[in-house]
């Protein structure tokens, strides 16, 4: 995860440095400079750098805890049942194939089939199940959703996520404020601190590249889970992966929160947008898994 977290930190700094050098390269710097009201561009990335890598590491080392809240998962401590027992055996067994530590597993009340994983190590992961995936999917279907959920701890897409947001968060950060200080200093010519030009331009433009960062982010996601289709049928096969997804796909739609959404597995809305979408269309996935081939579980 260190290593991880550096690469993403010094590409992203790379990025905003070569970014600075095409403003320069643009002009955008000297026509501030002529009016004597230029831009300091390195306290304004490491601001940035902040404030969008703050925010969400911030979110991700609070991820499980409100997960936990904003369920109302129960922690499987001690088994209480049969079903219990089997869901803690199946992601201890799950976890070893994969090489991580037995992530906690809980289960929520929900009359939807869904499934989430969350937490900011690979190794302290929480594995959380709907009681109306356990009520409508027999136990073969059960583990492939697991697998999946399990594929995306082994993976680490909690922090690939988190990663990817605060480098888009960055970018968003930074780009709004030189709009702004460009709008106001140069366009409306106020040299007498900031105006309401400044704030106006500063709030559209992150509107605007906010969009642009969502785009994004929900490509890195919706990659995400492709891998983690394909994780499950390496660990449960891939057959009841592809009869669990035709299932959700006929059950009613997430009832997760609004927050959450993109770590369900079968994902938020279905929108007309596919772009903005944080899962793929579940046809589509199913399509995928055919194209790999059979894969037999040892």
């Amino acid at each position: 995860m260190i290593k991880r977290v550096a690469l993403f930190i010094a590409t992203n700094l790379a990025v905003l440095l070569v970014l600075s050098v095409v403003l320069r390269l643009l002009g955008v710097d000297s026509v501030l400079d002529e009016r004597g009201v230029g831009i300091d561009y390195e306290s304004l990335l490491i601001l940035s750098l902040v404030i969008g890598f703050g925010g969400s590491f911030i979110s991700l080392a609070m991820s499980k805890w409100m997960a936990k809240r904003a369920t109302g998962a129960r922690v499987i401590s001690q088994p209480g049942n049969a079903t219990e027992s089997w869901l803690l055996s199946a992601v201890e067994r799950q976890a070893r194939q994969a090489g991580i530590d037995v992530p906690e597993v809980a289960v929520y009340d929900s009359p939807d089939m869904n499934a989430f994983a969350t937490g900011a190590r690979r190794n302290a992961a929480l594995v959380a199940v709907s009681t109306g995936l356990l009520r409508s999917m027999p136990r073969e279907e059960v583990e492939a959703v697991l697998a999946h959920e399990v594929s995306h701890v082994a993976n680490g897409d909690m922090v690939t996520l988190a990663l990817v947001q605060g480098v888009v968060n960055t970018f968003v950060i930074f780009l709004s404020r030189v709009v702004g200080h460009f709008v106001d200093r140069v366009i409306l010519r106020n040299d007498r601190g900031y105006g309401l030009g400044y704030f106006g331009a500063v709030i559209v433009a992150q509107l605007v590249l906010g969009i642009l960062a969502s785009i994004i982010v929900m490509w890195v996601s919706r990659r995400r889970e492709y891998r983690a289709d394909a994780g499950s049928a390496q660990l449960n096969g891939r057959e009841p992966m592809i009869r669990a997804l035709a299932r959700l796909e006929r059950g009613q739609p997430s009832q997760l929160p609004e927050s959450m959404e993109a770590f369900g597995i079968s994902g938020g809305k279905r929108s007309m947008m596919h772009w903005v979408m944080s899962h793929p269309p579940i046809p589509e996935r199913i399509a995928a898994l055919q194209k790999i081939g059979r894969i037999v579980v040892s």
